[in-house]
């Protein structure tokens, strides 16, 4: 009686903790089309040249400059993104916390993905700031809007026409940024901690896939 009380003891315990370890993502990108997303263009051209979703992934032409931006905003998370170049490699950024109006570029935290440089931290617009590694950053008007903070190591990113993953954890005022693995980017005391997620055409065309993120 004891062996059987005991036995059903342990296999209520592992349902128990089984239950509570399971996570539920939130996928951004449903792989059919992007009913989730804000669409901003800097130029008068229909939307589907710049962004479409085809063979369940989003491509983006990357010429003019453009971005979308999640219909919703997030704040605490852990955000998995993969995207590879579909010709040269050129420039791009998921772009963190985006508040405010729509503008090339807006009020945020972008983590960059401009190549041989995705791990780089970029503030955006007046008031954003990060501390890295004891160096504390602010932007203090819109006529210097941007601020760049490098990466912490050598390149981690694949070849191009390879997929590459971006692992970015948002924890109240902290950011890390992972590149395949690698830990490229971490910064304390953000002063945007809550916005919309965002992706950037700039400069050459690739696609994303595998969007979404755990809340923490």
């Amino acid at each position: 009686m004891n062996l059987l009380k005991s036995t059903f003891a342990i296999v209520l315990l592992a349902l128990i903790t089984s239950s509570c370890s399971d996570t539920k993502n939130t996928e951004l990108f449903n792989g059919e089309n992007l009913d989730n997303w804000g669409v901003f263009i800097s130029e008068d051209v229909p939307q589907d040249s710049v962004f479409w979703v085809e063979d369940g992934l989003i491509n983006v032409s990357g010429i003019p400059n453009a971005y979308i931006r999640t219909k919703a905003e997030y704040e605490n998370y852990k955000l998995h993104v993969e995207w590879r170049w579909a010709k040269e490699p050129k420039n791009s950024g998921i772009l963190l916390h985006i508040t405010g109006e729509d503008l090339i570029w807006p009020n945020c935290i972008e983590a960059q993905l401009k190549a041989g440089k995705a791990g780089d931290l970029v503030l955006i617009g007046k008031g954003v700031g990060i501390t890295v590694r004891d160096d504390i950053y602010i932007i203090e008007s819109e006529e210097n809007r941007f601020a760049v903070i490098d990466k912490f190591l050598e390149s981690s990113e694949n070849d191009p026409g390879e997929w590459n993953e971006y692992d970015i954890t948002v924890d109240d005022q902290v950011i890390e940024l992972k590149v395949n693995g690698y830990i490229q980017n971490r910064g304390i005391a953000a002063t945007k901690t809550k916005g919309s997620i965002g992706i950037q055409s700039e400069g050459g065309p690739m696609q994303f896939r595998n969007i979404y993120l755990e809340e923490l």
